[in-house]
């Protein structure tokens, strides 16, 4: 392979939330960290290269958006998803979580339900409750193996006044990439009933191979009309850090509405350093992201076939596409504050704990596979005998 993910690269005294704070998120320092949804690997060597040219300028004033910025991730999504994006639709977002909380405050009013489909990227709860919103949840359907939309749910959700659904997008944590018809299905009845959607695609890059992603607002005129899309650079090239992202927003009504909110606010600004890595990323990433995949791919190979042979107590959902692997420990029979402490205390590995996504999440875990091999044989292991130890018992 042309780039090398697989020397580990020593994080901890980088202030990094995923390895810094593992004291202050699970009492302990010394655990495997595999919970934060960033990478463990250095971003493109194009990004790199740009950042220390810019900084080697040495100045670092007010900055305007460069001309093409928006272009090259129109350029982005035409080229690896098919989509035809004019950059007349993009507008800037001070991070995605940001963006929810800005669209919510745009879209809906206090009192409103908005939907989402549990079990589900954690702070999709807190958006629409710090904003004084009602969660509505249309939980995934689960038949052990696989997670699918339940539409039967959904169409009563939605008649029952929803204002916003929050659909994620290749989904977190369940690792589905939703089909055209799957989403279709869903988009129809969301118009039917009048509902704007809302689609976290900041994973949709991350795509593993026989699946594909089809951003929602490509399937027909008349979603792009009636949704917002979030994207990112950040999962993609491990950019998050810069909290830099875009919406997308073909009707122009709403897209004024948003920029109105957005300079009510001042966030409407770019931050120098944010946006060569932007540039530099979706101009010159793609070959990087490739061999990314490839890698993640032989990742999730390996954790499947270890967990099968070895640890076959522990079912891997299998995930069509993110870094994130959603593990199923119910046939542990444990609580889930005790699942919690066992895969702190006795497995030595920081993962996302399954509940925290709501209550279809208890008796689960998320996985990061976005880091080396060795790092990942080694946290397998460290599961694998935590397991075979209880077992023993």
């Amino acid at each position: 392979m042309a780039y090398d993910f697989d020397t580990p690269v020593r994080r901890l005294g980088t202030d990094s939330v995923k390895w810094d704070g593992l004291t202050n998120r699970f009492g302990q320092k010394n655990l495997i960290s595999m919970w934060v949804a960033d990478m463990d690997f250095v971003s493109p060597p194009a990004v790199v290269e740009a950042l220390q040219q810019r900084v080697a300028h040495g100045v670092y004033g007010y900055t305007r958006r460069p001309e093409d910025y928006f272009g090259a991730l129109a350029r982005w999504q035409n080229t690896r998803h098919n989509w035809e994006v004019d950059p007349q639709w993009v507008a800037h977002a001070p991070g995605v979580v940001a963006s929810l909380n800005l669209l919510i405050q745009t879209f809906t009013g206090p009192g409103d339900k908005v939907m989402i489909q549990p079990p589900v990227y954690y702070p999709f709860y807190e958006v629409i409750s710090r904003n004084k919103r009602r969660v509505v949840e249309n939980p995934l359907a689960f038949d052990g193996t696989r997670y699918t939309m339940d539409f039967e749910d959904a169409a009563k959700k939605l008649a029952d006044g929803v204002k916003m659904v929050i659909l994620c997008s290749p989904h977190n944590p369940v690792g589905r990439v939703w089909t055209r018809e799957e989403l279709t299905r869903f988009g129809e009845l969301c118009l039917s009933y009048g509902v704007l959607v809302v689609s976290d695609e900041i994973h949709g890059d991350l795509i593993y191979s026989q699946y594909t992603h089809t951003p929602f607002a490509a399937i027909t005129e008349d979603f792009a009309n009636h949704c917002v899309t979030c994207v990112s650079p950040s999962k993609t090239f491990n950019l998050a850090g810069f909290h830099s992202s875009a919406v997308v927003l073909q009707n122009s009504n709403l897209r004024q509405r948003y920029l109105a909110t957005l300079g009510q606010l001042a966030l409407d600004f770019t931050q120098p350093l944010t946006a060569v890595a932007f540039m530099a990323a979706y101009q010159q990433g793609g070959p990087w992201l490739d061999e990314l995949l490839q890698y993640l791919q032989d990742n999730l190979a390996f954790v499947e076939k270890f967990m099968l042979e070895r640890v076959p107590s522990v079912r891997v959902i299998h995930p069509e596409g993110t870094y994130l692997v959603w593990l199923d420990f119910r046939q542990l029979g444990l609580s889930s504050k005790e699942l919690d402490h066992f895969i702190i205390d006795k497995a030595g590995l920081a993962l996302d704990e399954g509940h925290i996504f709501g209550a279809a999440g208890e008796g689960f875990q998320r996985l990061n596979i976005a880091c080396p091999r060795l790092v990942l044989q080694q946290a397998m292991m460290q599961l694998d005998l935590a397991v075979e130890s209880r077992r023993l018992k």
